[in-house]
């Protein structure tokens, strides 16, 4: 699939075009993806090499309904009968993958749907990821929170109810260090019963500090494992170096992190080998690590500001839909996050069939929980941040908690005891 990325120049300011054109023109941007940077760690693990050669390998039209059913009648999903299900033969099958789904859900999860809620610290991003909003030249509001600014929105925040909260950052170590994260971490244990990161890549070292300063899990997103098209979009910065951001996961492992989170953004490149890749990190990490708790997201692309024209290529409800099911088929024991990114009708729907948790109240911007919340309003004109990307859904954390309630499901907002 020819990916058709372009930055909307009509939009930039004239700084922030001139710096495109300086970040286009400079070297680093045309380092060999697989090269790393100096100060990034590189670990002996044969996990990248197993995902890639099945993922590399993979012919989606191959498969045709036979294989599908015979997928479906089997008590355990193989790689290959998850690549069947994965296929466009599968899209006909996709009432009987959801009754499988369902049963699979039931079986592992029961009838609870887990709640947590985003807190984007800063988005200074030294990336330039030519589909996301955060990006380095793009001409946005910036804005880091203070010590006070954090412990005031999670203050907000846990107001609400919320007892899981995802901190994230932009991918700036020089805006947002590890330990600016770790003091977030430390903070966000008086409020929170777990806490999640989805920052940038670090060293297991640096992973062992923010999981003593308080943090539970690492999520981080690959964007998308077609290699060709990771080097296209991704321009310059430390997130260019393509295994260093694959191997993030098993260095937060390494360092002790409970669990670790798995993603593609669907649309950047072919969705079903995105997919299957996905699939297959987790997997083989699981059979590595199998005392961990691992999950999978599905996010589309949204639009971004300053580009309304990104939109996610290919990949709709439906398809959507089929790779949840086939997830949940592959890996039953996994938990499946679904973001606001997508509709609230969709949201509803799919945890009745495939998804274990949902974010509620969510912002993607920096500092407006509190008008968010509470419709209270700051009054600085620079009290706020840009937001990364449009979001979908826009309940409130009571409005999703009465809904999940209503139709049969319950809703949960922490699950651990800590003695």
């Amino acid at each position: 699939m020819e990916n058709n990325f372009f930055i909307d120049s009509d939009n930039l300011s004239d700084a922030a075009l001139a710096k495109k054109h300086r970040l286009e023109n400079d070297p680093a941007s045309r380092r060999d993806i697989t090269e790393y940077l100096p100060g990034m760690e590189k670990i002996e693990s044969d996990i990248c090499e197993k995902v890639m050669s099945i993922a590399d390998s993979y012919n989606s039209e191959e498969f045709t309904a036979r294989d599908v059913t015979a997928a479906l009648s089997h008590d355990t999903c193989t790689v290959r009968d998850f690549m069947a299900l994965l296929s466009p033969a599968a899209e006909p099958f996709l009432e009987k993958m959801a009754q499988r789904a369902s049963i699979e859900t039931k079986r592992h999860f029961g009838n609870t749907v887990y709640l947590f809620t985003p807190l984007y610290l800063a988005n200074y991003c030294e990336n330039y990821c030519v589909y996301c909003g955060f990006n380095c030249y793009n001409s946005i509001k910036r804005m880091k929170l203070t010590s006070e600014q954090i412990e005031h929105e999670m203050k907000v925040i846990a107001d609400s109810g919320m007892e899981e909260i995802l901190l994230l950052t932009g991918e700036s170590r020089s805006m947002s260090s590890v330990e600016y994260i770790g003091e977030a971490c430390r903070m966000a244990r008086k409020y929170f019963r777990l806490v999640g990161l989805e920052i940038y890549p670090v060293n297991t070292d640096e992973y062992k500090y923010l999981h003593e300063c308080g943090a539970d899990y690492v999520t981080v997103f690959q964007e998308t494992y077609d290699k060709d098209a990771y080097e296209k979009l991704h321009l310059y910065g430390h997130k260019r170096v393509w295994p260093y951001r694959f191997e993030a996961q098993e260095r937060a492992l390494m360092a002790g992190m409970r669990g670790v989170a798995f993603s593609a953004l669907l649309g950047l490149s072919d969705f079903r080998r995105d997919a299957l890749a996905s699939a297959l990190h987790l997997y083989f990490l699981q059979k590595k690590y199998p005392h961990a708790e691992m999950s999978l997201s599905c996010p589309r692309l949204r639009p971004i500001v300053n580009n309304d024209k990104i939109n996610p290529r290919d990949v709709h409800e439906k398809q959507l839909c089929q790779i949840i099911c086939a997830y949940r088929i592959f890996l039953p024991f996994a938990g499946i996050t679904v973001s606001t990114r997508e509709s609230a009708e969709f949201r509803r729907g799919i945890v009745k069939i495939a998804a274990t948790k949902v974010s509620a109240g969510v912002s993607t911007g920096i500092g407006d929980h509190e008008s968010k919340y509470t419709g209270k309003d700051s009054g600085k004109d620079d009290a706020t941040g840009d937001e990364q990307f449009e979001i979908n859904d826009t309940r409130s954390l009571d409005e999703m908690y009465k809904d999940i309630a209503s139709d049969g499901l319950q809703p949960v907002l922490n699950d651990y005891l800590y003695v």
